[in-house]
């Protein structure tokens, strides 16, 4: 962190508020939807339907950022969040939240979703010398997930203090989302303070012909993408949103309690983003992408195969103690293996198909709680796919070496 520039501590900032606001609405959200009085099916397809419309959004900020603005874009990004909160907290109409969740910024799994990331890890990228660009990530992911945790937090925490001076379930989670659109108007205030010195360096060289904004790192980047969408598609079952509310539908877990867990799973996984750095330079970022993330796929598959929730919770928690340790790497290694000027295109890409694959597997979630029978399905398929692309990944990747 020493010798940071002051936009790399505002977006670090803003990183913290984002991801507060994302943790703070995950535990609740689901449980929300379904006191409005929408099916589990429904509310599965409207999750996908979020993630989904982050599509669209995304792919034409991201690949615009560049050119257009860096925190132009970042601003409307946040205005983006303030909409698809408002809509949500003020209306029931199936229609308009569909419309929400596909203009709109929301996160159902307490991760990153919208435009942010890609932009935010490319200005971060011009801000430190290339060997240091690991551990910048680390501390980035570090902080997002610290903030998450306290997010989820306080958002298991105020439903139920609400509810226990006599606020109805429904005006209690109202109250989460509501917090979470006047969260976007802070993040777009703090998008204003960045420099020019987080927009893309421009230069008089001729312009080569671009796809999305990438050229001569379109064929990698669009391998990364395809993994990373399967690896995302696998996520997408086990979201925060929905893993909170199959503790609450299998164990009767409150919100005070869901909010407890996911504080220190979010804890765990900060430290364990942090730690990815020194693992890297050890054995580097594709190695430490994969061997970290296949034991944690196996933990993932066991937690609903425990008995009772003492060691379910503990299961999770050791899951999360491991399973960040891909994410500052493999962002790391996306900006290594691009040209600068690609990097936000790249990001951008490659987020993108992350938020495709995320945005498929929701309403399948849906259908799977939604039967007794195949309520813990969604463990054990994610688990499953997210093995499958850590082969895939190691096969495809291990010979292509980077700067840690």
């Amino acid at each position: 962190m020493h010798g940071l520039r002051p936009d790399g501590h505002v977006l670090l900032a803003t990183r913290i508020v984002r991801m507060f606001a994302y943790g703070f609405l995950s535990v609740v959200l689901v449980l929300y939807l379904a006191d409005v009085g929408l099916s589990d099916t429904v509310i599965g397809v409207l999750l996908s339907l979020t993630l989904l419309g982050d599509t669209v959004i995304s792919l034409w900020v991201t690949t615009g950022a560049d050119r257009i603005g860096r925190r132009r874009m970042l601003i409307l990004g946040a205005l983006l969040m303030l909409f698809a909160g408002a809509i949500f907290a003020f209306t029931n109409n199936i229609i308009l939240l569909i419309i929400a969740a596909i203009i709109g910024v929301i996160s159902p799994s307490g991760y990153e979703v919208g435009p942010f990331l890609a932009i935010e890890q490319a200005a971060l990228t011009q801000t430190v010398p290339d060997e240091r660009r690991t551990g910048i990530f680390a501390w980035y992911n570090l902080i997002g997930s610290f903030a998450t945790a306290l997010g989820a937090l306080a958002g298991g925490a105020l439903p139920y203090f609400l509810q226990r001076a006599g606020t109805s379930s429904l005006n209690s989670y109202r109250t989460v989302v509501l917090a979470y659109a006047a969260m976007g108007v802070v993040l777009a205030l703090m998008f204003m303070r960045l420099s020019n010195a987080v927009e893309a360096s421009k230069t008089n060289a001729p312009i080569p012909h671009t796809r999305f904004g990438l050229h001569r790192s379109r064929g990698v980047v669009l391998k990364l993408s395809a993994l990373f969408g399967l690896d995302a598609f696998a996520g997408g079952f086990v979201m925060q949103s929905i893993v909170a509310y199959w503790f609450h539908i299998r164990f009767g877990v409150e919100t005070a309690t869901l909010g407890g867990i996911f504080f220190g799973a979010n804890l765990l996984a900060g430290g364990s983003a942090l730690a990815a750095a020194w693992v890297a330079r050890k054995i580097g970022l594709v190695n430490t992408m994969v061997f970290t993330h296949l034991p944690s796929n196996v933990l993932l598959i066991l937690v609903p195969l425990m008995p009772n929730l003492p060691l379910a919770i503990a299961v999770l928690l050791l899951r999360f103690s491991i399973s960040q340790m891909d994410v500052p790497t493999r962002q790391s290694y996306t900006m290594a293996v691009v040209a600068p000027d690609e990097r936000s295109a790249a990001g951008g890409v490659t987020g993108i198909a992350r938020t495709v694959g995320a945005a498929l597997s929701p309403a399948l979630a849906g259908v799977f709680i939604s039967s007794p029978v195949l309520m813990s399905a969604p463990f054990l398929v994610a688990g499953g796919l997210k093995v499958l692309y850590d082969l895939l990944l190691f096969r495809s990747f291990r010979s292509l070496r980077t700067a840690t």
